[in-house]
């Protein structure tokens, strides 16, 4: 897979059709993974944002960011995530740094076992609960194509009505080179 350079990254917005793309697994861990992940990062900051997928910023590999309380020492990369222990359930409203302006009730364990590797390859596992466990279904979601509008309520469907149509109005596709 061709990267493209990290500096011209940005977040992409919907309806980009990148985003309901399933992302394919990292198999080669090297400086461009690394450095994807900090400007995700940086991005996931500027956004004020709490998580950040690789098909967010254009890019389908399985790989997220995410950083709940936004202290530095939070940051957390995963690549290859997945879970090994979903329990609990809760309703909570999510909104996407990808679809701005839109918020829809989404139904989420409340706690998580997830297995991923770092950017250097190495394995770990971590045991997420309540706004973290969230996060990682959410950008996990993205991981697999799915988005937070997937599974809009009708009154979610109401709510958010016009600021989809705003984006779906703005929305113009990549020029491919």
């Amino acid at each position: 897979m061709r990267f493209p350079n990290p500096s011209r990254l940005r977040i992409v917005l919907y309806p980009d059709p990148a985003l309901k793309k399933r992302a394919v697994e990292v198999g080669k861990f090297n400086a461009e993974i690394a450095a994807l992940a900090k400007r995700m990062l940086e991005l996931m900051r500027e956004a004020k944002g709490v998580g950040l997928a690789a098909p967010q910023v254009g890019v389908r590999l399985r790989l997220f960011v995410c950083n709940p309380t936004g202290e530095p020492g939070d940051d957390l990369i995963c690549v290859n995530p997945r879970f090994t222990e979903l329990s609990g359930g809760e309703e909570w409203e999510e909104g996407c740094l990808s679809i701005p302006n839109v918020t829809v009730t989404m139904r989420r364990a409340t706690q998580v076992v997830m297995e991923a590797f770092d950017v250097d390859g190495k394995p770990f596992q971590v045991t997420g609960m309540e706004l973290r466990a969230r996060i990682w279904q959410h950008e996990t979601d993205h991981l697999d194509g799915r988005l937070i509008i997937d599974n809009m309520s009708a009154t979610d469907e109401i709510a958010n009505r016009r600021a989809i149509k705003q984006l779906q109005n703005r929305y113009r596709p990549p020029r491919r080179s």
